[in-house]
């Protein structure tokens, strides 16, 4: 055996048992820890990448650019379609490629669209469209979050699934909140000035340097990928091919779940990307720069509760009391926003807290009950077939993790739709009242489809 094959038998793990307790005790509670550990860290800054756009674009007219507020709206919201189409064939890449070598591939890559942001935001002259391209490969930390959460299940057992996915998910959506408060804090700094950045002067007196929100990541990815490379671990029995993966978009339970991770993380991501731009509209006196982090970090460390939570009440539970709150926070909104309510800020922000609060709880029991309803689908589906406990098992670990992967690139469209919609309802008619009903209705159809499928069904589908 040569010592290459050695050095790769090293991060692969053969004989991978976690549903056996004395295995999991003894060895594998470690191993899926120190996994989990550096999921989080590359999770979280894929998400800073993913977003970074939210931060960007309300700074960009300010170093010279002449962009319209469509236009800026439209950045915000373009890294969010990439990365949820993008997000399909990530979902797939865990099985094929292993865990360890996934994780070192996607977090080395988001080095590229975050060294190119801070050269174009340094040169007036760059087009539009290089904007665009630059916030469609952002996208690709989007899409990280699918193969993420889809290695991370491998590791651990049922009891633990929504836990863990919650504290891989959440923490990783702490990421947006990081971003939020690093960016508006960096971008003051003569951080790169040995680079040749330069600050463009403001009105106040400092000086904007717009490239530190894009390149300060790029030497903690790195960080990160080496982390990966040294500390993660692939799991031989999660091995399959795409072949064996695809049957799970037969199952009605995926798109109903979809529906339902939609309007949660769809909301959190979509709200993360559009707040700042929307609140700037609507409060142009309010520097909602130094506030809008606040929102993020709120959904981000709930959905870790939600799935903590969930695994002791019950995720149906726990999502269909959270839809209720974001319909009532939803037309509560309406009586805050200038023209048709009060018009204070205060209120406005407070709601917003709560919508990104359920949000956050939603996500997080809403992947819980995904975990938990496919395994139980896939163990029925094999046995009934005359399958082995073990063959039921393996099938189950795979069949959840492709519906985690696939579950999560729908539930990314929100972060495209949102920003848009506000966007469009504003061009259009100068309010974002138009969008914020067809989210109210949206979050009432959820409720509905909670209580009818799944609610009435908690006795077969223990969630």
């Amino acid at each position: 055996m040569s010592q290459q094959t050695e050095k790769n038998n090293h991060y692969l793990l053969s004989n991978w048992k976690p549903e056996n307790a004395a295995f999991w005790e003894n060895k594998g509670k470690a191993i899926a820890r120190r996994n989990l550990v550096i999921s989080v860290a590359c999770l979280l800054l894929a998400f800073c990448v993913w977003m970074l756009f939210s931060a960007v674009a309300v700074n960009l007219n300010k170093v010279g650019f002449n962009f319209t507020t469509d236009q800026l709206f439209m950045l915000t919201a373009l890294p969010s379609l990439s990365g949820a189409i993008l997000r399909v064939p990530y979902s797939f890449m865990v099985p094929i490629f292993g865990g360890r070598y996934w994780t070192v591939l996607s977090t080395v890559i988001l080095i590229i669209p975050c060294v190119w942001l801070g050269i174009a935001v340094q040169n007036t002259s760059t087009p539009y469209s290089v904007f665009i391209i630059i916030a469609l490969l952002c996208g690709f930390a989007g899409a990280n979050f699918a193969s993420s959460m889809g290695n991370i299940s491998f590791f651990f057992p049922k009891s633990k699934q929504g836990s863990a996915l919650g504290i891989n998910g959440g923490l990783g959506n702490l990421g947006v909140s990081v971003m939020q408060m690093v960016a508006p804090v960096v971008i003051f700094l003569p951080m790169f000035t040995f680079l040749g950045v330069h600050g463009v002067p403001q009105e106040d007196g400092s000086s904007l340097f717009l490239a530190n929100a894009a390149w300060i990541w790029a030497p903690l990815l790195l960080l990160a990928t080496l982390a990966a490379f040294f500390g993660m671990n692939d799991i031989a029995s999660s091995k399959a091919t795409i072949a064996s993966q695809l049957p799970v978009l037969k199952r009605l339970h995926l798109w109903l779940l979809s529906l339902l991770y939609l309007a949660t993380f769809g909301s959190f991501i979509g709200f993360s990307a559009g707040f700042a731009m929307l609140s700037k509209t609507q409060f142009p006196d309010v520097k909602i720069l130094h506030l809008a982090f606040f929102g993020p970090l709120i959904g981000a460390l709930a959905r870790s509760a939600g799935g903590v939570i969930s695994d002791k009440l019950g995720g149906v539970r726990v999502t269909l009391v959270n839809f209720i709150f974001m319909a009532l926070f939803s037309a509560l909104l309406f009586l805050t926003l200038p023209g048709t309510g009060s018009g204070s800020f205060t209120a406005f922000y407070l709601v917003f807290m709560g919508l990104f609060l359920t949000a956050g709880l939603g996500s997080g029991s809403t992947f819980q009950m995904i975990a938990v309803i496919f395994r139980q689908i896939t163990v029925y589906r094999v046995k009934l077939h005359g399958g082995t406990d073990e063959q039921a098992q393996k099938e189950a670990v795979t069949d959840t993790a492709a519906a985690l992967g696939f579950i999560s690139a729908i539930g990314a469209v929100g972060g495209f739709f949102i920003p848009k919609a506000f966007g469009t309802s504003l061009a259009m008619t100068g309010s974002p009242v138009g969008a914020m009903k067809v989210f109210l209705v949206f979050y009432i159809v959820c409720v509905f489809v909670t209580w009818l499928v799944y609610g009435r069904r908690q006795k077969h589908v223990k969630s």
